[in-house]
Formats: structure tokens, sequence, C-alpha cells
């Protein structure tokens, strides 16, 4: 199965190596070719846009930064995915989105996809840079339950824990439950660390005794210690954070529910990335407050 693989960036180019590695070929696309270059390396092709990624590819992965990102590279009627499944006379053709976007926007494409016969998936992902490397990220899913089984070996290949969700949406609208609780816990983690340092104590002891109790998380686990040694490099950049709670706030409004944490952690993290942190982490939510230093 030649496959194809749009958004070569932290999780999708790591993503895209682990199919490679596992003897799957691959026709790759970025914006920036430059960051695709490690997979070529590796044996992968390049194509000039996603339509001509599709031309050649029964399935295509996306992966990419925004939902104008995900519209564009799927919907664009001269050089999105669905424009070169035209030009592809296969069986059965299927795009998976794997960006963390609009639950409404995975819909509609699934929508435009049918009309073309063509299957879709929103497929988001949860697990960070440690996830996409070693092929343990929560994978959640919307769209065909067929299409979901059929996929099953190249799920297993990016994820360890790998769920149907439902009808098209479903993923998406799961993802934001999952950002929803990664903004609470992000809040209750840097609190907690400026506040142990606060008091003179130190923090790696502390977290031997927190880590693996109640109070323990993936994010205590995996971030923390980055926080402790002033490494604020993102597996997970700020500004694709930000995006995706303020994607939940929309949600959440248009069901009437009030989110007063995530409401917070978009101010905390919208103030950060005005300060010229929206490359970071999303661990330097630490820094709020440190005028950008530790």
């Amino acid at each position: 199965m030649n496959i194809g693989w749009i958004g070569t960036g932290i999780m999708g180019g790591a993503m895209c190596e682990r199919l490679l590695e596992k003897g799957y070929s691959c026709t790759v696309f970025n914006r920036t070719r430059q960051r695709a270059e490690k997979l070529l390396q590796k044996g992968a092709r390049w194509a000039d846009s996603p339509r001509e990624v599709a031309k050649t590819c029964d399935l295509v992965f996306t992966m990419v930064g925004y939902p104008h990102d995900v519209e564009e590279v799927i919907l664009h009627p001269e050089t999105g995915v669905l424009r070169g499944f035209r030009e592809n006379h296969a069986a059965e053709k299927i795009v998976v989105d794997m960006t963390t976007s609009r639950p409404s926007l995975a819909v509609r494409i699934a929508e435009k996809a049918a009309a073309e016969n063509v299957f879709s998936l929103d497929a988001p992902v949860s697990g960070g840079d440690i996830g996409a490397r070693s092929g343990t990220l929560s994978i959640m899913v919307g769209g065909e339950p067929k299409i979901f089984e059929e996929l099953m070996p190249i799920w297993n290949i990016l994820g360890k824990t790998v769920v149907f969700q439902g009808k098209p949406g479903a993923g998406q609208h799961t993802k934001m439950v999952n950002q929803i609780l990664i903004a609470g816990n992000m809040l209750g983690m840097c609190e907690a660390l400026r506040y142990g340092q606060a008091v003179g104590l130190d923090l790696e002891n502390v977290l031997s005794s927190v880590a693996t109790g109640a109070a323990g998380s993936w994010s205590l686990s995996h971030l923390a210690p980055r926080i402790l040694q002033n490494d604020f490099a993102p597996g997970f950049k700020i500004r694709h954070f930000l995006k995706d709670l303020k994607i939940a706030l929309e949600e959440a409004h248009a069901v009437s529910l009030p989110l007063p944490t995530v409401q917070l952690a978009a101010q905390l993290y919208e103030r950060l990335s005005q300060a010229g942190l929206a490359e970071e982490g999303t661990q330097a939510l630490f820094l709020d407050g440190h005028n950008g230093t530790p």
C-alpha cells in the first residue's frame, strides 16, 4: 500500500517515519519541503501538492496545524486531496485527518468525501512528541466503522490506545474532552511546582513523592521533569494548544456549557503567546508571571 502523508512537523513527521520503518511506502507533502527531508532520506517520495499525493495514494493522512489548513489540504477545489482522488481510479479511497480540528469541519469533510465516493475519518491523537516517536499515541476515531477496522494494522503502528468513537466528528469531540482535561491538569501542575519552589522544596524530591500517587498524570511524569531542567522546547506548542482550547470553548458555547477552567487556561496561554512564547511547549505555562524566564 502506498500511503500519502501531508504534514511532516513534530507529530506528523514522527508518525510517518514509523510507517516507513515498518516497510510502508509513503508519498509526502509539506508546505516547507525542508521539514520533510528526513523522511525523504528514509525513502519517502515527494509530491508537489496534496492533489498530487492523492493521485497516487489510495490512503492519505493529514496532520497539519489549524482547521483552515485542514480545509485547504483536503477541500481546496484545485490542489486538495479530494480533487486528487478524482484522478485516482482505485476501488477504495480513504482520507484520514489526524489534526486536532473543529468537529463541524470533520462532518463537512465526511459529507463532501462521500459525494466523491471517498471514505473520511477524523482521528486526532494525544500523547505528544514522545507518543508519536514511540507509537504509543491515543487515537480517537470518528467515521465509518468498517474503514476504522480496515486500518487497524496502521493504527497499531501509530498508537497504543485506539478507540472508535462514533459518527463523523466524534473523534474531534473526544479530543476536545482530552484537551479540557489537560487544561486543568496543566494549571494544577504548574501552580503546584510554583508553590513548591516558593516554599523552598527540592522539586525533584517532591516529584518522587507525588508523581505515582493520586496526583499522578502524564503531564506530571513527562513535562514536570522538563520544567525542572528549564527545558521548554515543544513536544506540543503553545500556539497549537491555544488553538485547541479556543475550539473547545466554541463547541461548549454552542451547547450553552460554561468551561471556566478552560477559559482561564486560554487566557494564560494567550498571555504567554503575546509575550513571544507561542513556539514553546505547553509546559512553559510555568513561566507565566516570571516574565518569560525560569
